[in-house]
């Protein structure tokens, strides 16, 4: 039987593999051209890293799907389902990931955060002016980037719809965070809600995409979606848990900055309905200003609520849920390992 570290391991190594592919297909797909300053903003943030996780669903999906060995197909030209010809998945792998680094720009903008991926925020390497332009740049070419796919016309109109409202649901997503930040009343559906829409919806994207640009079944694309949206807030709900939970050196910023400033989270939400005075939980809303004692003392009150618990148990929940979706694929390799990056979502360190 394999360890839990090594199919950890394999999954980590299946996830580089194709970043490395994803990493090598951005220049391609968004070259920097006149103006030269633009285009540099625009790719500033995708060529610091990332784990692209959100292009491996896509491409593994779609291995999935066509019942191919993984990484034996060329995703430049990768076989349709109806043999209608060969889809440029790699191309859609690309468009969700330029959407990603849209998001994250706007989203340090909108939250005065001077450093992403370990270098200064976009807007503070460049400028504002610029930096809006880059993510509005990036949202357009993402679809330009979608219409390479070589896919069946009718299939292509349909994918640009799914990342037209995908992109719609993220603003609409972060629009509601923004005002649970100024409510003390907001239930677990609701979290659940904006949660779905700020994050989730982009990883039901990259799952669904391929089913629809291969030529899946309308059953199978709302599956693929479903596992998308489950995995995803699995994601966002581990994220919360492990702001309160890895050391701030591991994390990269701040252990509690979530509480500090008063961000909800499921956990926040689920210690309220028991009764904990979650504003009081630490006296500043400076992070430079907190201690690690302070953190340590609201981390041990929120435990002591359950509400850690029960945060962790709703994202296993969710990712139990999201597998079992996959039942519509064909059981391979692949589906495996989607099986695999869902479980993974929610064990990850920093």
């Amino acid at each position: 039987m394999t360890s839990p570290e090594a199919r950890e391991e394999a999954v980590l190594e299946a996830v580089r593999k194709r970043r490395e592919l994803v990493n090598d297909a951005i220049p391609e797909e968004l070259p920097i051209k006149r103006p030269e300053r633009l285009y540099e903003a625009s790719r500033y943030l995708l060529d610091a890293g990332g784990k692209r996780l959100r292009p491996a669903v896509l491409l593994t999906t779609a291995e999935a799907l066509a019942d191919v060995e993984p990484l034996s197909a060329g995703y430049r030209s990768f076989p349709a389902l109806d043999d209608s010809g060969p889809i440029d998945v790699m191309a859609a792998a690309v468009s969700v990931e330029v959407i990603q680094s849209f998001t994250l720009i706007h989203d340090d903008i909108m939250d005065d955060d001077d450093l992403r991926r370990g270098v200064p925020a976009v807007h503070e390497e460049y400028d504002l002016e610029t930096a809006i332009l880059a993510g509005d740049t990036l949202y357009s070419k993402a679809f330009e980037i979608m219409l390479e796919t070589g896919a069946e016309p009718d299939r292509i109109v349909e994918a640009l719809d799914v990342l037209a409202t995908t992109c719609t649901k993220i603003c609409e997503g972060q629009s509601l965070d923004v005002t649970f930040e100024e409510r003390i009343d907001v239930s677990p559906d609701e979290y659940l809600e904006m949660v779905e829409q700020k994050t989730a919806v982009l990883y039901a994207a990259s799952a669904c995409l391929p089913a629809i640009l291969l030529g899946a079944d309308d059953e199978t694309i709302d599956a693929l979606y479903g596992y998308g949206l489950d995995i995803g807030r699995a994601f966002q709900i581990q994220d919360d848990v492990l702001d309160l939970t890895v050391p701030s050196e591991q994390l990269g910023k701040q252990r509690g900055s979530d509480l500090v400033e008063n961000k909800q989270t499921l956990i926040t939400v689920h210690a309220r309905e028991q009764g904990v005075d979650v504003d009081g939980l630490v006296d500043t809303d400076d992070v430079d200003a907190v201690t690690e004692a302070e953190i340590d003392d609201a981390v041990a009150e929120l435990e002591a609520a359950g509400s850690i618990s029960y945060a962790n148990e709703t994202a296993r929940d969710l990712v139990e849920q999201g597998k079992n979706r996959l039942e519509v694929v064909p059981d391979n390799e692949a589906r495996e390992l989607l099986c695999e990056l869902a479980d993974y979502l929610i064990q990850r360190g920093y």
